[in-house]
């Protein structure tokens, strides 16, 4: 859709200057709003679809980093079993002071 309004933005900036040769100020305005418009358009449209790219991405991430989190992983149980290591560490220490 945007290639439409780019194409339809060249023509009518020619259509305007082609006024504008044959000194018809009031076409070559309207025409060259025109073609501002279907400029501004194709940007739109631009910008639109590349936003709806990102969406799909930043949900694809988060639901990947769902997976992730809830997935039991071997290096969380290492993780783990050094913080009960150092507690059990501390609790001795305690132990021997008392």
């Amino acid at each position: 859709m945007e290639r439409v309004f780019q194409i339809a933005a060249v023509i009518l900036a020619g259509i305007a200057a082609y006024f504008l040769w044959q000194r018809n100020g009031d076409g070559a305005f309207v025409t060259a709003v025109l073609g501002a418009v279907a400029f501004f358009l194709s940007v739109r449209f631009q910008v639109k679809s590349r936003l709806s790219e990102r969406e799909i991405e930043r949900l694809e991430n988060e639901e990947r980093e769902r997976k992730f989190l809830s997935e039991p992983a071997e290096n969380f149980g290492a993780i783990e079993a050094d913080a009960f290591t150092s507690a059990e560490n501390e609790k001795r220490a305690k132990d021997r002071v008392l």
